[in-house]
């Protein structure tokens, strides 16, 4: 690590550490701390949805991490990406400029992400303006989530409808590259025993990269029916429209003696078609749950979710390093392709939690049922370039560059899909004595999937049967402070995470598997302030990887192991400080020998150390600050460890005036010392450029 860093690094973990000196004295009353709203009994600040039970933070055997909607609020970022990268043990991949894609513990996945607990796998970019917080679970869990999830999973948890608060909010937003948002929440009670509340928000995006544009919103209404006092029924419904430009970064150069890293000098320079590169998607998402108290130690819940999602992207894209002739860049190679997607998801989710006394020891108990039908339909068709015939061409390096003539013409792939799945969970978590507490539990997962190739009129099916288990032990010497070891496993079929690669070679081979090991910490040092750090072992099974050769192909890498340790704190310091720190270190490798000679070489995209601080100060009753930064060691695109990636520090600030009870005004900087960076890449030539300088001036009315 570099020296500023590490410096940084000691600073923050001596003042984590000595902090609980100061949090450890009752804090001064002057001034009201605005806390997490609490709608229903859905969020909590001390339990998290996604576990499925009412456990405090400190008796879960896992790492994890929580980020409510008043740092959501407070970072003002556009994307869902920018937000994951204050938390320790995650970093965020390009995801091809059209997707969310994030990598966990070394694992990298584009279908982890779940909102209110239900699958929510289609490649899209999620918004953030309906988000009451978001949870990250590192780890294999696959009791909790099914398939998928080797590293772990990422939990939306949305704002719902409540008869506690009448709300009224508008939000305003404007930034130097002349990008703006605005974004609406209104909640309000119809009656004694129903309430309605509305999110909507609508963006004109725009950044430093040449030719980007893009606009998206979406709607959000809800309903919260409560027919008794032991019964909640929430209705959702969710549109999303999203239509963007297609932006996959730049090339590498070339390194003597290498690794190759990224062109440096071009960070505004679009290598694609200012015309054909975009992105579109709608989305309709309904959702229904009803959750019901059967007596005060019993209660259910069941949900149904539908949706349907239509996605189509097309671009051109670098496909090899930019060549250099007589010590100048002479020319790149380009490629593309257009690819359309419609999914239709239909999953319901039923769960009973009993906190009983039996056999002289206090239980609680998780019994579930999962089960629905997933129809995804997929083509793609490569362009031709009218030059050659061919989906490649190498073309005379310029700035701007000049794209030849091409068609979308040639189909390559034209598949559908039809999965079905049922699952059976049952966790147990046993207050063995007042210190000591065991948690384990068994599921079983039925995956049914059938492929049609049209192109070469076959079709492939599989049918996946997996128990996968998850135990942990949890000691308490005080009741604030826990020590734990869990071992969890998950699997993910050899369909893939978007079932695409499914074929002849791969229906007979049995799912990939993750077996995660890991001993952790947690330290509440009072209501307000927490320290948490956990080691870990994960041990993946052969995985498909990007063929540094092709970015349109997928190669077999024959197995990882990834091994670690994360740290974060977070809460107040005193009345008026909230900081949050997280640390991460990860060593991943591939494990086992394979044809591709890549054994022993990092995992692609696999920092070793990462850093995040976020701190908030309130100066006054009308004025505070914040202040944050990023740190990221360099990185290998792929595992083939040809190019690098540079390490980056990244700094951010804000400050907020509150002119009156309806009225605040927010000053948000990204990257304050306007540092030249590549926050994320795909492949070894499709690497981002980080934003300069950003400033961005923001309005929030609330009644």
């Amino acid at each position: 690590m570099q020296a500023l860093p590490k410096i940084i690094l000691t600073s923050l973990l001596s003042t984590s550490i000595l902090s609980s000196s100061v949090c450890a004295h009752e804090t001064s009353t002057e001034e009201k701390i605005e806390e997490i709203e609490v709608t229903g009994k859905q969020v909590s600040i001390d339990k998290m949805n996604a576990v499925k039970t009412p456990t405090p933070l400190v008796d879960i055997p896992q790492s994890l991490s929580i980020i409510d909607s008043r740092q959501i609020a407070d970072q003002a970022f556009s994307n869902f990406g920018d937000i994951l990268r204050y938390t320790p043990g995650l970093s965020i991949s390009q995801g091809e400029g059209h997707r969310d894609a994030i990598i966990i513990r070394g694992i990298q996945t584009t279908a982890d992400f779940f909102l209110d607990g239900f699958r929510d796998d289609v490649q899209y970019y999620r918004p953030l303006y309906n988000l009451e917080q978001i949870e990250v679970l590192r780890g294999s869990n696959a009791l909790l989530f099914g398939r998928g999830g080797g590293g772990g999973i990422i939990n939306r948890v949305t704002k719902k409808a409540n008869l506690e608060t009448d709300i009224i909010g508008l939000n305003a937003s404007l930034d130097s590259f002349g990008a703006y948002a605005l974004t609406f929440d209104y909640n309000t009670e119809i009656n004694d025993n129903a309430a309605f509340r509305l999110n909507a928000f609508y963006e004109d995006m725009n950044n430093h990269r040449d030719f980007f544009d893009g606009e998206r919103f979406a709607i959000n209404p809800k309903f919260l029916f409560k027919p008794s006092e032991e019964t909640d029924i929430h209705l959702s419904y969710e549109y999303i429209d999203d239509d963007r430009t297609v932006d996959r970064g730049v090339p590498s150069q070339n390194v003597d003696n290498g690794p190759d890293v990224p062109l440096k000098g071009y960070q505004e320079t679009f290598f694609g078609s200012p015309e054909e590169n975009f992105t579109t998607l709608q989305a309709h998402i309904l959702r229904a749950r009803v959750d019901h108290e059967f007596s005060e130690v019993l209660r259910g819940n069941i949900g149904v979710q539908y949706a349907d999602y239509d996605k189509w992207y097309q671009n051109l894209y670098s496909s090899e390093e930019v060549v250099v002739t007589n010590g100048a860049f002479s020319e790149v190679e380009l490629d593309g392709y257009s690819d359309a997607t419609d999914r239709e998801n239909t999953l319901v989710q039923a769960n009973l939690i009993g906190e009983p006394e039996f056999a002289g020891f206090k239980h609680t108990f998780l019994l579930g049922l999962e089960f629905g039908s997933q129809k995804t339909s997929n083509s793609r068709r490569d362009n031709v370039f009218a030059a050659n015939g061919d989906d490649q061409l190498v073309i005379p390096f310029s700035d701007p560059l000049v794209i030849p003539d091409f068609s979308y013409v040639s189909t390559s792939r034209n598949r559908s899909s039809d999965v079905s799945f049922l699952s059976v969970y049952f966790q147990d978590q046993i207050d063995v004595t007042d210190w000591f507490k065991v948690i384990g539990g068994l599921r079983f997962d039925r995956f049914d999937i059938d492929v049609t190739d049209v192109i070469v009129n076959s079709s492939f099916s599989r049918t996946d049967e997996e128990v996968t288990p998850r135990f942990g032990a949890i000691v308490k010497p005080m009741e604030n402070l826990s020590a734990y070891y869990s071992y969890s496993e998950t699997f993910l079929p050899r369909s893939g995470d978007q079932f695409l690669t499914l074929n002849l070679d791969s229906e007979s081979t049995r799912p990939q598997s993750f077996k995660n090991s890991e001993l952790g910490l947690k330290w509440d040092m009072n209501d307000r302030f927490s320290l948490t750090a956990a080691l870990f072992d994960l041990d993946r099974e052969s995985y498909t990887s990007v063929d540094p050769d092709d970015a349109s192909q997928l190669i077999i890498i024959e197995g990882s192991v990834t091994q670690g340790f994360e740290i974060q704190a977070t809460g107040y310091l005193s009345d008026k400080w909230y900081i949050s720190v997280g640390y991460s270190y990860i060593d991943g490798k591939v494990a086992r020998v394979d044809d591709s000679g890549n054994s022993g070489n990092k995992t692609r995209q696999t920092p070793e150390n990462m850093l995040s601080i976020w701190n908030r100060v309130t100066l006054s009753d009308a004025f505070s600050i914040g202040f944050g930064a990023t740190y990221q060691d360099s990185y290998f695109v792929r595992e083939d460890n040809s190019v690098e990636v540079p390490s980056y520090f990244r700094v951010d600030a804000a400050a907020y005036y509150t002119l009156n009870e309806t009225t605040r005004l927010q000053l948000n900087v990204e990257n304050l010392f306007d540092e030249d960076y590549y926050p994320d890449a795909h492949s070894n030539d499709n690497i981002s450029t980080g934003k300069p300088l950003n400033v961005k001036l923001g309005i929030q009315l609330s009644f």
